[in-house]
């Protein structure tokens, strides 16, 4: 079974990618979900992330307050490489462990930091998803009312385009329709099927 890591900017499209991909019967693990159940109320990541950056950063019910984490670690680089060391590598076992469940042609592990916590050679494949900043940025307001400043201090934090496109075996650029998109999905899907046949 190939492992396929798949990256891209915020709002470049992964998710859209990784829908279609699902559609395609492509078993497809994503940091984000894998990073959601470490960070539940009792789970060991949450009582180290408390411990670290104070019990203020849990809610009245022990859930991690995101949106003050976020700010906190946005606004610390010390503070995110802290929480990164924390949260990485428990969402890393979290994935293989999955993916060693899974029987398939290939699977896709959904990272957004892949480049940003040295992970691109851990796989057979990186896939890069890839959109104007421009772009990214309207989606991503429109999707979530983040600000044009809050975006800027995501993106500040990510890897660059060119940084990405250095650790990836393909790029797809998703800056027209939602069907152009889906066919180079598609093109892939074929391609990656073939490697394992």
């Amino acid at each position: 079974m190939l492992k396929i890591a798949l990256t891209g900017g915020i709002g470049s499209g992964k998710t859209a990618v990784t829908q279609h991909l699902s559609a395609l019967g492509v078993p497809v693990l994503d940091a984000d979900d894998f990073s959601h159940q470490a960070t539940r109320a009792k789970e060991p990541a949450v009582a180290q992330i408390a411990k670290v950056f104070g019990p203020g950063i849990l809610n009245a019910s022990g859930n991690l307050d995101r949106a003050a984490l976020r700010q906190m670690v946005f606004a610390d680089e010390g503070k995110r490489k802290q929480l990164e060391a924390i949260l990485h590598p428990e969402i890393r076992k979290r994935m293989n462990e999955a993916a060693s469940t899974l029987d398939a042609p290939y699977v896709v592990f959904s990272i957004p930091l892949l480049i940003e916590t040295g992970q691109a050679t851990d796989f057979d494949f990186v896939l890069v998803i890839e959109a104007p900043a421009a772009l990214r940025a309207q989606r991503v307001g429109e999707r979530s009312g983040l600000s044009a400043e809050d975006f800027r201090a995501i993106t500040d934090v990510q890897a660059s385009d060119a940084q990405r496109r250095q650790a990836a075996d393909e790029v797809i650029i998703n800056d027209g329709s939602l069907q152009a998109l889906h066919a180079q999905v598609d093109a892939l899907h074929r391609r990656l099927q073939g490697l394992v046949q």
